[in-house]
């Protein structure tokens, strides 16, 4: 595992505006190649906020393609946001090694590099993936496709 991998570079995490309705297509293809595919949770670096250079490596479930080299990714945290309409409860995964409740993040999206990405974790199933889909959907208006 490249320790810059997805920090600096044309590989870099970034995060983006979320795109226009027609601009993104929700999909659920995961497959265990090495690349970021839509439904999968995978490891990379991903910029704070503040967008000052600093950031930390953490799990991000990828929602659609976004070209031939990067995905679109919105981020988890275990840290608890009940109540928090910008965060999904999504539960436990083999993305956390220590078993806690995950929430996805949908107010932020991410563009995540194949080359950028350190590691696949696992995919979240199907059920979790079209309830994650349903709320970007109501919130972006993006479609969902197979």
């Amino acid at each position: 595992m490249d320790e810059h991998a997805g920090q600096r570079g044309p590989a870099a995490t970034i995060e983006i505006e979320p795109p226009a309705a027609d601009g993104l297509v929700l999909t659920y293809a995961p497959q265990r190649d090495g690349d970021p595919d839509a439904g999968e949770v995978v490891w990379t670096w991903v910029p704070y906020e503040e967008g000052d250079g600093r950031g930390k490596d953490r799990p991000v479930l990828v929602i659609g393609v976004q070209n031939a080299q990067r995905a679109y990714a919105v981020r988890l945290t275990s840290k608890s946001h009940e109540g928090d309409r910008d965060f999904l409860p999504i539960g436990p995964g083999a993305w956390d090694s220590q078993g806690r409740p995950s929430w996805v993040d949908i107010e932020q999206v991410y563009s995540v590099h194949r080359d950028g990405m350190r590691r696949e974790a696992s995919a979240l199933d199907l059920t979790r993936f079209a309830r994650v889909a349903q709320a970007l959907q109501k919130r972006y208006g993006w479609s969902v496709g197979g």
